[in-house]
């Protein structure tokens, strides 16, 4: 162990106040160095897993990162403690269309395109870049104290995952899961490649609706379109068998304007008779519904535009842009007078690229798809027999209105970056499916196929392959099933169906658990943050200025399970006040008195407070536990903050103050008892707040490290008694506090009082009450001007010296004969009928409002003036 990395000594050796930065990197490099994050596949121990959501290797930590990492870190850690071999295991997903499409952008300021190097020139292109940019989100990962098993990092490139995903290709193959077929998917003119149906982003776009109309005479159709551009692909006009008035055109064929070609009218039950004209025009290639038409119908099926949605058809058009074209052909349909009717404004829903927002274009396209309905049957199938549980529970029919409903999926992208689809064809039209240990066919004529597989596709894999498989390895042996999945509710469509989908496939067993579904960050406001709102922020700027425990406890904070999270600068900095109120508060009890050393006291010999602080600290470890095995991190949290802070720090070392300063054996029991509470407080807010509490517990105890400690059990010691009189000690300085702000007291300003405390809770506690409220005996000539009745007992205070007494009465008799006015005035127009029946709702809410204020003020008012005697 380095000087650099060397944990203080003693108490003494802390320095007075807490700089995370020259905590934080050191403690992680010692826990990373010292291999305590790493697990054993060969221990006896009961393994508990978790593998991380892989960030794209483009990323950079956000602060969605920072909350689910917060939370997964939490569990793991507290695992461990437990005496579990607790895993969590990192890597990176290989993004295809995000990483091919930086490095493009990289090639283009040089003057370059991908084409111009060619496909493995490409490739090892985009290699290069991942070594050198991509990656950043693991540094950053490790500022947050991420406790990974470094050592079992994966890549969904690697070796080992590639060798899965051919694996798995293969057997879906084999088993007729996997099918090539020429079907309508969503293409991006942009990425150049088909997406997925859960790839496409909709928002509501203005277009614009326009009516044309096809054929002559007694033989004419209109139909009505907001992509004008497509009718130079039409094939037919579809109405209902059932719609009496274009019964007469079924079968007939008629002009298709701006082209050479007629064609058909059919009959289709898709057609809603009710909706526009009741006529439609069919595009078996640009529209999913139009091709099921087409199939019906077997109608041809052309294609109009190319893969940069420029249109191909020849003519006067050939070579515009898809809107472009659009305007043009609108505009020459209006010269031939079959615009029946003025274009309008219409808003619809409308399909964008999720990564470069490009307007999408249903093409027909040969590509790879998985037969889904049977993977889907068992996804669903576990989660409803219980082998897997959706927490919380309500967010099940999320998970059930997706794999229930789900369509084939597409898995072939048009791109260069990715897992190769290992199908060769030959020169007499064979298909070949190669396995990873089977050689592809050779010979002249053979190709393999262009395309890679979908990002999502070796991404469902994560749950094993990152263990081994298709190996039989120890550390799947260990560590699979895993225990739970923690990741946003948002993506259950793209990462955890595919998942779930794979493991019940491949390993006939569920991946994980529980499915711990989170919400989503937002900012204070409750809104989406987004670059256009301006509203982004960057974690590591708040971990830079308050420490990456503010940071990880004010997430954790907000986490109520599958509920957004809303954070502000405002709560960080807070949290970051919570951290050193635990480094300021432990000091000074390290300073005086607070030991490890030897057992723990008998309760004979402790005070109803050291009894009172044991109980209170039992009760929480129980309830600390119960949130954690609920995933109720928002509880946990806030029931840490009250004890640490409120219970501990408010409480307990303040009522103590005079036992320590007093010494002797009461104060040695203090000690012990103090050194028992802050011991199990540091080890339970560890796996939340880990930097500050391993500096101050490894100072306190002299142990190893935090990480390693054993997570406190409840020993199941509880004293009502205790607690019932700390709760009146609590009651009564509380109240007598209010009453010293009421009158204007500073906080720390002395003034002499009388306590007749004898025969309550409080009597062997006036010491420390005292202290607390700063009240010096009562001398000679004590003449109190205030009496206070609190808890049975009797407080009373000499006030003369601190206020003007009878002034103070003539104030407060002042103020209530203002708030009885008040009351008198809205009380009368609260009984006037007339004013009732005329005024608003919102002027009498206000008048209602004003009375029980009113009326609230009297009543507090007077029992100042009475507590002044």
């Amino acid at each position: 162990m380095t000087e650099n990395t060397q944990r203080p000594e003693s108490p003494a050796d802390l320095p007075t106040q807490y700089t995370p930065a020259e905590v934080e990197g050191k403690l992680y490099e010692r826990w990373v160095e010292r291999g305590y994050f790493e697990a054993d596949a060969k221990s006896e121990k009961t393994p508990y897993t978790i593998v991380i959501p892989p960030p794209n290797v483009t990323g950079s930590l956000h602060l969605g990162h920072a909350f689910q990492h917060t939370l997964m870190d939490a569990l793991t850690r507290r695992k461990r403690m437990q005496g579990y071999e607790a895993l969590w295991l990192p890597g990176m997903d290989h993004a295809g269309i995000a990483t091919q499409n930086k490095v493009e952008q990289q090639l283009a300021e040089e003057g370059k395109s991908r084409q111009d190097l060619g496909r493995d020139e490409f490739v090892r292109r985009v290699w290069q870049w991942k070594e050198e940019y991509g990656g950043k989100i693991l540094g950053q990962m490790r500022r947050l104290g991420d406790g990974v098993d470094w050592s079992r990092e994966r890549f969904t490139m690697d070796e080992g995952l590639s060798r899965a995903v051919q694996t798995v290709f293969k057997k879906m193959y084999d088993d007729g899961l996997i099918y090539r077929a020429e079907r309508i998917i969503n293409w991006c003119p942009r990425c150049l490649t088909a997406i997925s149906d859960i790839e496409v982003e909709y928002q509501e776009d203005d277009g614009e609706l326009v009516q044309l109309q096809y054929g002559e005479g007694e033989e004419t159709v209109v139909v009505a379109t907001t992509r004008a551009e497509t009718m130079l692909g039409d094939t037919a006009v579809a109405v209902h068998p059932d719609d009496p008035r274009y019964r007469h055109l079924i079968g007939k064929q008629i002009k298709l304007p701006l082209t050479d070609r007629t064609i058909p009218v059919v009959a289709d039950s898709h057609v809603d008779p009710e909706f526009g004209t009741g006529q439609v025009k069919v595009t078996p290639a640009h529209d999913p519904n139009d091709f099921e038409i087409g199939r019906r119908h077997d109608l041809p099926m052309i294609t109009v535009m190319d893969e940069r949605g420029v249109i191909t058809v020849p003519g006067p058009f050939e070579g515009l842009d898809r809107f472009e074209a659009r305007s043009a052909i609108v505009a020459a349909l209006r010269e031939q007078g079959r615009i029946l009717e003025e274009k309008r404004p219409y808003k619809h829903s409308v399909g964008h690229c999720s990564r470069c927002k490009t307007t999408i274009e249903p093409r027909l396209s040969m590509q790879w798809w998985v037969k889904v309905a049977p993977l889907a049957q068992a996804a669903g199938d576990a989660v409803r027999d219980g082998r897997t549980k959706i927490h919380p529970a309500d967010m099940s029919s999320r998970y059930f209105d997706w794999v229930d409903n789900m369509h084939d999926w597409t898995i072939s992208r048009q791109l260069w970056w990715g897992h190769r689809i290992p199908v060769w064809y030959g020169p007499g039209g064979e298909v070949v499916c190669v396995g990873p240990d089977e050689e592809p066919p050779g010979g002249e004529g053979w190709t393999q196929d262009p395309d890679v597989l979908d990002t999502w596709f070796s991404s469902g894999l994560w749950p094993f392959s990152t263990l081994g498989w298709p190996d039989e390895t120890p550390d799947l042996a260990k560590f699979y099933p895993t225990d739970v999945l923690v990741t946003g509710y948002d993506i259950i469509f793209f990462w955890v169906a595919r998942m779930m989908m794979f493991g019940t496939y491949v390993m006939d067993e569920v991946p994980f658990h529980t499915i711990q579904l989170t919400g989503l960050v937002r900012d204070e406001h409750g809104k989406k943050m987004s670059k256009s709102f301006g509203n982004v922020v960057d974690p590591l700027d708040w971990m830079d200025a308050y420490g990456s425990d503010a940071l990880r406890y004010t997430l954790a904070s907000g986490a109520n399970p599958g509920t957004d999270v809303p954070i502000g600068e405002d709560w960080v900095k807070a949290s970051r006040n919570f951290a050193n109120k635990i480094w300021n508060a432990t000091r000074f009890a390290l300073m005086n008195g607070a030991t490890v050393e030897g057992p723990l006291p008998d309760p004979s010999e402790m005070s109803a407070t050291d009894r009172w602080i044991l109980s209170r600290l039992n009760a929480t470890v129980a309830e600390v536990d119960a949130y954690y095995e609920d995933y109720q991190f928002a509880k946990l949290s806030d029931a840490l903050r009250h004890f640490a802070w409120d219970e501990v720090f408010d409480w307990y070392v303040e009522l103590s103050k005079t036992t320590f300063f007093a010494g002797g054996r009461p104060a040695e029991v203090s000690g012990r008892v103090l050194g028992e509470v802050l011991d199990v407080m540091l080890r339970l807010l560890h796996p939340v707040v880990p930097f500050v509490t391993e500096t101050l517990w490894t100072t306190l105890t002299g142990g190893e490290s935090v990480v390693v400690a054993e997570w406190p059990s409840d020993s199941g010691f509880r004293d009502a008694e205790a607690e019932a009189e700390l709760a009146a000690v609590q009651q009564a300085v509380t109240e007598v506090r209010r009453f010293r702000a009421d009158q204007g007291l500073q906080p720390g300003q002395k003034v002499p009082a009388r306590l007749d405390l004898d025969g309550t809770p409080l009597a062997a506690h006036e010491e420390p009450i005292r202290q607390l409220l700063r009240l010096q005996p009562a001398g000679d000539g004590f003449q109190a001007t205030a009496s206070l009745p609190v808890v049975g007992a009797t407080v009373a205070l000499d006030l003369s010296g601190a206020i003007d007494v009878e002034a103070e009465r003539k104030r407060l008799a002042k103020d209530l004969a203002a708030a009885e006015k008040e009351l008198k005035q809205t009380t009368a127009k609260l009984g006037n009928e007339a004013f009732l029946a005329k005024a608003p709702d919102h002027v009498v809410d206000k008048i209602r409002t004003r009375k029980s204020a009113a009326e609230a003020d009297i009543e507090r008012l007077k029992g100042q003036i009475e507590k002044l005697g």
